[in-house]
């Protein structure tokens, strides 16, 4: 009979056996990137470069290739990546404001067709091994960029702010041409892979991702298509998601298991996110998710 500290040692060598191998099977190695936390109103701007922030697909470059967040190499078209220097990168794919479903469509080819990524960019805002603050990685990586004969290169624009009016009139700007909010990042702070107050995101409303966990029926003038989705948040509570969606969106819903974003205003009481609506699906398999 096997004790019980014996087995759960066994049990656990084995996962940790088949995870590495499963790591090592897809030749993945996550980036370790900077991670952004939720600005807060106590937060004094003027410490920090402000961006707008890119509704786009976060990637590494390594210097000759991109990776995602996830680790995943990202295929591209033969061409796409010509110009761009050999020193690693921290940035976005991004195609333009409101174009997230056709950037992911792009993305999700097996094999890049060329004509789709034409409008394309990694659009870079840190070089992560430069050293030194964000004030010094950003002047180098003016030097490094500008002027560049890169096409589907390009540098994210930073500005700086007095006090929180002035970054309030900033982000109504950007939220008025349909951008999704803003990013700073502290002017003295070194590259720190994992996430701090380094960096901030701001925008006009929370947002978050869960897993589609199933699809619920429609009823009245949505019987046949789905009424809602069952959304697991990342803390592991349910909920039904069921505004912001298009018709032919509930015709196709996201598929049970991918991952989709929801904006949302505070929690309730129960910890469930108040008043959802649905914005986009980030994900139809690994790789992806921002």
């Amino acid at each position: 009979m096997i004790s019980r500290p014996i087995l759960f040692f066994v049990v656990t060598m084995v996962v940790v056996f088949f995870a590495v191998a499963a790591t090592v099977g897809h030749g993945r190695s996550q980036p370790a990137l900077m991670l952004a936390n939720v600005y807060q109103d106590h937060t004094d701007p003027s410490e920090y470069w402000v961006s707008e922030k890119l509704d786009g697909v976060r990637a590494y470059w390594d210097g000759r290739r991109l990776i995602s967040r996830q680790g995943h190499v990202i295929a591209t078209p033969p061409g796409f990546t010509d110009g761009f220097p050999d020193v690693p990168m921290d940035g976005e794919l991004w195609q333009g404001r409101g174009t997230f479903s056709r950037l992911m469509g792009a993305l999700q080819r097996a094999r890049p067709q060329p004509d789709q990524w034409q409008h394309i960019y990694y659009m870079v805002f840190d070089l992560p091994n430069a050293g030194g603050p964000f004030d010094q990685r950003l002047a180098a990586l003016r030097e490094l960029l500008d002027g560049r004969d890169a096409p589907h290169l390009k540098r994210v624009p930073q500005r700086r702010v007095a006090n929180r009016e002035q970054l309030m009139d900033y982000l109504d700007q950007v939220v008025a041409i349909g951008g999704e909010g803003l990013m700073l990042h502290r002017g003295s702070a070194p590259y720190r892979g994992y996430r701090s107050d380094d960096l901030l995101k701001l925008k006009p409303y929370q947002d978050e991702d869960g897993r589609v966990v199933a699809h619920l029926p429609g009823e009245g003038r949505l019987e046949g298509l789905m009424g809602a989705l069952l959304v697991e948040t990342p803390t592991g509570r349910h909920f039904r998601l069921g505004t912001g969606f298009s018709d032919a969106q509930r015709a196709h819903p996201p598929p049970i298991g991918s991952i989709v974003t929801y904006q949302f205003h505070g929690h309730t009481k129960n910890g469930l996110p108040r008043f959802a609506s649905y914005l986009r699906t980030r994900s139809r398999g690994p790789g992806y998710v921002r």
